[in-house]
C-alpha cells in the first residue's frame, strides 16, 4: 500500500471550521460570564475595565471606547454607555480627561482572574504545545482576515 500526499484529515482528527471556533468561544465565554455574573458585572463591562487596568499608560473615554471596540466589534454607544456604568458602580473614576480604574475595579478583576484561573487550567491543561502553536497561527490569521473583511464592509 502506497501513501499519498492527501491535505484531508482522518476521521480521528476533525478540521476546525468558523462553527468550531463559534461554539470553542462561546462555550468559553459561558464560562467567564458565570464568574462575573456572580460579581454582578457583564462581559462588556469586564473588557472595558480590564483595558482600562492593561493600559500602560492612561486612557481617555475615546481611547477605552476605540480599543473595547476594535475587540468586541461593538456598538461605540453601547460602549460608552459601559464606561458609564463602570463609572457609576465606582469601578472606573474620572481624572481629568482619563478613566483609571479604582481600587475596586482591580480588585474585582483580581477577583474574576483567581476565579477562573484554576477553570481555564482544566480547560486548556493537557493540550500539546504543538496544538496550540498551530491553533495560536491559525485563529491570528483567521483574526486578520475577519478584521479586514469587516473593514471592507464597514467603509
Amino acid at each position: 500500500m502506497t501513501t499519498t500526499g492527501s491535505t484531508t484529515a482522518s476521521p480521528a482528527e476533525p478540521v476546525a471550521d468558523a462553527r468550531d471556533l463559534a461554539l470553542a468561544h462561546y462555550a468559553a465565554r459561558g464560562v467567564l460570564e458565570h464568574v462575573l455574573a456572580r460579581h454582578g458585572i457583564t462581559f462588556q463591562q469586564q473588557v472595558a475595565l480590564r483595558a482600562a487596568l492593561t493600559a500602560e499608560t492612561p486612557r481617555t473615554p475615546d481611547d477605552l471606547v476605540a480599543q473595547v471596540q476594535g475587540s468586541l466589534k461593538a456598538d461605540p454607544t453601547g460602549i460608552r454607555a459601559t464606561l458609564d456604568e463602570l463609572l457609576a458602580k465606582q469601578l472606573l473614576a474620572a481624572d481629568g480627561p482619563h478613566l483609571r480604574p479604582t481600587d475596586a475595579g482591580r480588585e474585582l478583576i483580581a477577583a474574576v482572574s483567581a476565579e477562573t484561573a484554576p477553570v481555564s487550567a482544566r480547560i486548556w491543561g493537557g493540550i500539546p504545545a504543538a496544538d496550540l502553536t498551530a491553533a495560536g497561527r491559525v485563529l491570528a490569521l483567521v483574526t486578520e482576515r475577519a478584521n479586514a473583511e469587516l473593514a471592507a464592509l464597514t467603509a
